[in-house]
């Protein structure tokens, strides 16, 4: 079997120019120029026995030739939740321009990847196995990486935390982190129950895929931003603010930000999202700033 995270194939895409106008009219003349030198490509790599599609976006180029790295969760459930050119451009592209390589994995099931979409299974190792891509590249810095996860990618981003220090600081936006403290009505049990619901024990496999119950087992060498919107209406903000107040209880370095008045995706406030997101990513990732302190200090 081929191993897992073997690049299969890489093509280049074009930058849509509906994506390429929005941009021009949303962005300095700066931050454009560095948006429009970057270079995004399709892949496909081994994943158990699976093929897998996702995107790479290269950096502007830099001096040293060496560049620090991202690896992006999507977000969404179901063949409309794929990343598509646009999206790929969106978001790993927007990351790519601040001088990062960035890979994203549309999992198992979907966008084109072979299997069945899993949703909080399969699908985090797939996401996993971008790392041994990374490394084969050659010109990453393995020292230098993050992660970002957005609503059911900033839940898998947990559960890849909860499993490996591999990472130098990571964000989520919209993540769920409490599945097995909410109603079945809400939005995001409803949709965790159209692709668990075949489980023996369903509580075991929301707590498994909520953060909040196993909070304690997230590496401390790992700062996490959390970025919700007050009127996500997909996952309530709580998700945030309750994990959030257990990893203060446990000092545990982290950061919340809560976007007054802002939806599931931070619509209306994604510019200054991503202006604290790119902070965190060059502070702690591309400039390896020392954790910050946690616990009771100063005056």
């Amino acid at each position: 079997m081929t191993p897992d995270g073997t690049l299969l194939s890489s093509a280049p895409v074009a930058m849509p120019a509906a994506i390429r106008n929005m941009m021009k009219r949303a962005m300095s003349a700066t931050d454009f120029a560095a948006f429009s030198a970057v270079q995004m490509f399709h892949i496909t790599y081994a994943s158990e026995g699976l093929t897998i599609h996702g995107y790479m976006a290269l950096p502007p180029a830099n001096a040293t030739g060496v560049y620090p790295a991202i690896l992006f969760n999507r977000g969404g459930a179901g063949e409309r939740g794929a990343l598509t050119d646009d999206g790929a451009f969106l978001y790993a592209g927007v990351y790519a321009s601040w001088g990062y390589v960035v890979l994203a994995s549309n999992y198992r099931g979907q966008g084109g990847s072979t299997g069945a979409e899993e949703w909080g299974a399969g699908d985090v190792r797939d996401a996993e196995n971008l790392i041994p891509l990374l490394q084969s590249l050659g010109y990453v810095d393995m020292e230098r990486v993050g992660l970002i996860g957005g609503s059911r990618g900033g839940m898998m981003a947990y559960m890849m935390l909860r499993r490996s220090q591999s990472f130098r600081a990571a964000a989520t936006i919209g993540a769920p982190s409490m599945l097995h403290l909410i109603d079945h009505h809400a939005h995001i049990r409803k949709t965790f129950d159209r692709f668990v619901h075949y489980s023996p024990d369903i509580q075991r496999d929301l707590r498994e895929r909520s953060a909040v119950a196993w909070a304690h087992e997230l590496p401390r060498t790992t700062p996490l931003l959390m970025q919700h919107g007050t009127g996500d209406r997909r996952v309530d903000a709580l998700h945030s603010l309750t994990l959030a107040t257990e990893l203060q209880r446990l000092h545990h370095p982290y950061k919340l930000i809560m976007y007054d008045n802002a939806d599931h995706i931070l619509a209306g406030r994604r510019e200054e999202g991503n202006a604290d997101l790119r902070w965190w990513m060059d502070h702690y990732v591309r400039d390896r700033a020392p954790l910050p302190k946690t616990g009771p200090h100063g005056a």
